[in-house]
């Protein structure tokens, strides 16, 4: 692509493939943010804003928005921290997707039990950076110096069969069913951190006067965000049941009540927790209410 197109334009970097990618994808589309990309293009411009897409690998993107060369960035907040760039990057959003628990695991049936009892042995990672910190602060707890601190040794794939090859005595990776780690006869002993997808810009930007759209995607993704977490709730109720209706569904702010030509009964329309709904519908016709109708959320801004 020629760069001269580019000129001007808010550049946002989407991890091109990976457990975060179609994810992405779809967040995008409901922000309203249209593109087209062609044969796989790294980069692409989108439609309807002075912006473009810069599709790279999620490991990567830390540090292009940490520098302030992409203004925007999805990735994972384990990356982030994995990178060293926490302190140079904003996380404007926890978007909700792509989590999961980076744990010390050991084999089931083996000696250690806990990050103590591994302590001092062989831990083998793709994350040597957080777990190398993580076993340096209980080296130190614990009065390990020397060749009996704990050998952190890094490895790009398949962690978990480790153990199996005799390389280590524990590992550190990501798990997000325990699946894997259940296959290969390990199990928890410790949870390093939870992580997830964040929005991230920069704390030292080069095109300031990206910041209003900035702004305004930070509030669209929001608004995708929020559509996800909540439904609408509506349904009909006897005049004098509003106070025990309003306790049931009382919305963000206030549920909205409107007068219906029967006489004595009202429509009551409320935000509700999509996780609550089902709840929150028992409760509501255990006091009278009726003709109960609930609506997903394409799209909202609270």
């Amino acid at each position: 692509m020629n760069k001269d197109l580019l000129d001007g334009r808010l550049l946002f970097a989407i991890p091109k493939k990976g457990r975060l990618h179609e994810k992405c994808l779809e967040l995008l589309s409901g922000a309203d943010i249209q593109f087209r990309r062609h044969n796989r293009l790294d980069v692409c411009l989108v439609m309807n804003h002075p912006m473009a897409l810069v599709f790279l690998p999620a490991a990567d993107i830390p540090s292009f928005v940490a520098n302030g060369d992409v203004d925007l960035g999805i990735t994972g907040h384990d990356v982030i921290l994995e990178a060293g760039m926490q302190d140079q990057i904003t996380e404007i959003h926890r978007l909700g997707f792509g989590k999961c628990a980076l744990q010390v695991q050991t084999p089931e049936h083996g000696p250690f039990k806990s990050v103590e009892d591994l302590a001092g042995k062989r831990v083998v990672t793709s994350f040597d950076v957080i777990a190398g910190a993580y076993f340096a602060e209980i080296d130190e707890r614990l009065n390990l110096t020397g060749d009996n601190k704990t050998k952190i040794q890094y490895v790009g794939g398949s962690v978990e069969a480790a153990c199996a090859l005799g390389l280590a005595d524990g590992i550190v990776d990501l798990v997000e069913s325990g699946d894997t780690m259940r296959a290969a006869g390990l199990h928890a002993i410790a949870t390093v951190l939870q992580t997830e997808a964040v929005l991230i810009k920069s704390n030292a930007p080069h095109r300031a006067h990206h910041a209003p759209l900035i702004d305004l995607m930070a509030s669209r993704i929001a608004g995708v965000l929020a559509a996800a977490k909540y439904v609408i709730c509506e349904y009909n109720i006897r005049r004098q049941s509003i106070s025990q209706a309003a306790a049931i569904t009382p919305g963000r702010r206030a549920p909205t009540i409107s007068p219906l030509e029967a006489e004595g009964w009202v429509a009551i329309s409320s935000m509700v927790e999509k996780k609550n709904i089902a709840n929150t519908m028992d409760q509501l016709v255990e006091i009278g209410a009726e003709d109960l109708m609930v609506f997903n959320l394409d799209n909202c801004r609270v």
